[in-house]
């Protein structure tokens, strides 16, 4: 289970497809404190540690996992948001998240206003109906806050806000139009659509 809150950006080192992908990636983190079989978040996807050393760690991505996420998201020199497993007395700064890729969504463009950075991103017509405005939503494993959403044909467009901040702690600052993106929507939409679809079959 994680939060959203990014803790460190790590950078992809090396790829090594055997059964599966084995991805070498550096970070910041003090290796000692992470135990193996870990989970950490990487841009939203939670993945196992299965090697480690000091200032990196290996996590193992099944041909499933790539086939459900961001195209191109695991590259060499690419750089990912990396969270730790939350912990309980943890405190809960963003929303809860599970860490599963719910679909890839598309920046269709990336604007100034003010010193912030308003981002909109089109979603398939089977994520639309979970994503509301002033909810919450994951984006390549950050919390977020959906300002607006508009729906159409193809589906919908939603809006957010990136504020200087998180610009410079995640990757975020580096969003541009055409970039696909993870997105988790947020748990209780889920939980809330399960409900409704076994009342209305009922």
């Amino acid at each position: 289970m994680f939060t959203g809150i990014v803790s460190d950006i790590g950078t992809i080192e090396s790829l090594d497809q055997r059964g599966d992908l084995r991805v070498k990636i550096s970070c910041r983190y003090d290796m000692d404190s992470v135990d193996m079989g870990a989970s950490i978040a990487c841009s939203g996807i939670c993945l196992t540690v299965v090697e480690k050393g000091p200032g990196w760690f290996a996590v193992d991505v099944s041909g499933e996992t790539v086939s459900c996420i961001a195209p191109g998201q695991f590259s060499e020199g690419r750089r990912l948001n990396l969270e730790r497993a939350l912990k309980v007395g943890d405190e809960l700064g963003g929303h809860i998240v599970t860490g599963h890729v719910d679909g890839v969504g598309q920046v269709v463009s990336a604007d100034p206003v003010g010193d912030s950075q308003e981002v909109v991103i089109r979603v398939s017509k089977d994520l639309a109906p979970y994503i509301a405005a002033k909810g919450s939503i994951t984006v390549d494993g950050v919390s977020l806050t959906v300002n607006a959403i508009s729906d159409d044909a193809e589906g919908a467009l939603f809006t957010l806000n990136i504020i200087p901040h998180t610009a410079q702690v995640t990757t975020l600052g580096e969003l541009a139009p055409g970039r696909p993106v993870n997105l988790e929507i947020d748990v209780l939409a889920r939980y809330l659509a399960r409900m409704e679809k076994v009342r209305s079959s009922g």
